[in-house]
């Protein structure tokens, strides 16, 4: 079996390195290199793991869990629901923003780009890292959320007073590897149109975030982008 060696913060390299060691990741690699063959994937390459570059494993303070990368053009960039600068805010970003602004006063951004987020330690991550143009979960079932689950485990067992933040169904799904002794879990619907109005807007989770974080003497999320 050929050795897989992502690039990938060091801190992460090391807690999830015996996933790369196993067959589902080395299949996963081929996987990808024969879609890359046929079609354009997203995001790009360098950064499929953008999540973890920009939230170090030490780092982390609140874990927001999304399902796939967006699939058009320019969208996804390795950080779940956001989107580079000049990119059309989707609509679950558009409600996310929506209630950021209910919850705290803080203005709707312009700007779709939540890496500021990322920086201050909010793990922005998504069940499956790549996804087929135009194809709506079209990688998942071939090892990512295999691997992200180890992710979300060993947050679990080697960090404490963590908040995970579970909006829909998908994510709720995965409390069950989330040690509720050791963190905080924050769950709703999830931001879509389809269903933000069921409970997503009034959640104030922006807040109760911060609050958390304050009561364990964690710096607070200036959520603020611009």
């Amino acid at each position: 079996m050929e050795k897989v060696n992502p690039v990938i913060e060091a801190g992460w390299k090391e807690v999830l390195h015996e996933e790369f060691d196993k067959l589902y990741f080395s299949k996963l690699k081929s996987f990808l290199l024969d879609e890359k063959q046929k079609f354009r994937i997203y995001p790009p390459g360098k950064l499929i793991f953008n999540a973890f570059d920009h939230t170090p494993f030490e780092k982390v303070k609140v874990v927001l869990l999304g399902q796939d990368p967006y699939h058009g053009p320019g969208q996804a960039h390795g950080l779940c629901f956001s989107v580079p600068e000049g990119v059309p805010k989707p609509p679950s970003l558009v409600n996310i923003f929506k209630e950021l602004q209910d919850d705290l006063g803080i203005p709707i951004s312009r700007n779709g780009n939540l890496t500021k987020w990322a920086d201050q330690g909010v793990l922005l991550l998504n069940a499956t890292l790549t996804v087929r143009e135009n194809q709506a979960g079209s990688h998942q079932n071939h090892g990512w959320e295999t691997f992200t689950d180890a992710a979300i485990t060993q947050l679990s067992l080697r960090r404490k007073g963590l908040v995970f933040v579970l909006w829909g169904n998908y994510a709720i799904a995965k409390k069950s590897m989330i040690d509720g002794s050791r963190h905080y879990i924050l769950s709703s619907v999830h931001p879509s149109p389809l269903s933000a109005h069921r409970g997503f807007f009034g959640c104030r989770h922006f807040s109760q975030i911060n609050n958390l974080l304050r009561q364990n003497g964690v710096e607070e999320i200036d959520w603020r982008l611009e």
